[in-house]
């Protein structure tokens, strides 16, 4: 279900996302740009969970002697 979030903007911040949306650009609003860019932080701190998991199975010694190409090519 959505729901709505008013938000404030510095003049500034608002003149950015006023120059990242309309007729010459992949936003046709801002709220589309807004979501765009919550959805590619939320993709982003995924990626950083999922390497913290690596890491975490190398510090305790779980790891694989396959190459990432052979990983890749189990899929």
């Amino acid at each position: 279900m959505a729901s709505s979030m008013n938000l404030s903007l510095t003049d500034e911040l608002r003149k950015f996302v006023n120059s990242r949306t309309g007729d010459a650009s992949p936003y046709a609003t801002p709220s589309e740009y807004l979501r765009d860019l919550i959805r590619r932080d939320m993709e982003s701190q995924e990626i950083v969970a999922h390497v913290g998991r690596g890491l975490d199975d190398l510090a305790e010694g779980r790891f694989s002697e396959k190459s990432i190409l052979d990983i890749a090519g189990e899929e």
